[in-house]
């Protein structure tokens, strides 16, 4: 990885990391092209530099963010599915890391279902906020959506979101609750991954620590600016336009894989 490399990946992260359309994914894709996907290193920093766009939800959220010891429970409560998951599944996440292939068709697959989400889930906007909407056991239900997302391709916010929905919830409070429940998925997340990192035998060089830095920074700055867009957006317009991206997406892929250069990672 190159300080060029790192850049590209944190601005693509920063512009997805909210969007229903896969950061992981996207990531997985870029780097592919860069020839580093399958480098330990590049695993590591596309998980670490989640954390630079996600700490941009405490800043423009900051008086929501810090409510009440109820509201932080029922985040905790919906953070739950994901560390079981996760530790029950991390060697396979990580193969899955691995596959472009994957990315594509969960890009195909999502698409689809996000044609289809604001008419299976059409539920008037309401002002309520967020903490005292959601109950303990639909933000249970919506950390388990959000357990699909560790299938790269998926769309952590997308999954997170479409669960909120599917649990009766306002596209924007199921869009916002999904945005706080990334604070402690992606810290636990970060926090795992670097461990296995360190158990694995390896130590960060001077340049990479540099790397991670920069990631975050850039990460966070770009997604200040994305995430008020997406939900005026979400808002207004609903869920079809990312799906026919993603779907686009999917197939490009698709095709660049089979019938153009294999998009492996060796």
């Amino acid at each position: 990885m190159n300080t060029l490399q790192a850049i590209v990946l944190a601005i693509i992260e920063g512009i997805t990391e909210f969007l229903p359309v896969s950061s992981t994914g996207h990531m997985i894709i870029a780097s592919s092209f860069f020839g580093i996907a399958h480098d330990d290193f590049t695993k590591l920093f596309t998980i670490v530099i989640q954390l630079g766009a996600i700490f941009s939800v405490v800043v423009l959220y900051f008086k929501r963010f810090f409510q009440s010891f109820d509201f932080y429970f029922k985040l905790l409560v919906a953070f739950i599915p994901a560390v079981v998951f996760g530790l029950l599944f991390s060697k396979k996440i990580d193969a899955l890391l691995e596959s472009p292939v994957t990315v594509a068709v969960s890009l195909l697959i999502g698409g689809i279902i996000l044609l289809k989400v604001d008419d299976w889930f059409a539920v008037p906007e309401v002002g309520f906020p967020v903490s005292k909407e959601i109950t303990y056991l639909q933000a249970f239900k919506i950390g388990l959506f959000q357990c699909l997302a560790m299938i790269p391709g998926v769309s952590r916010s997308g999954a997170s979101i479409v669960g909120g929905m599917s649990q009766k919830l306002s596209r924007t409070t199921a869009a916002e609750f999904s945005f706080f429940l990334a604070v402690p998925t992606m810290l636990g997340a970060t926090a795992k991954k670097c461990y296995d990192y360190y158990k694995d035998g390896y130590v960060l060089t001077h340049d990479q620590i540099n790397f991670l830095i920069i990631g975050n920074i850039v990460a966070f700055v770009v997604a200040l600016l994305a995430i008020k867009s997406f939900i005026g957006f979400l808002s207004r317009k609903g869920f079809k336009l990312f799906g026919y991206y993603r779907i686009i997406a999917g197939i490009v892929l698709l095709i660049i894989h089979f019938f153009i250069h294999p998009l492996t990672i060796i």
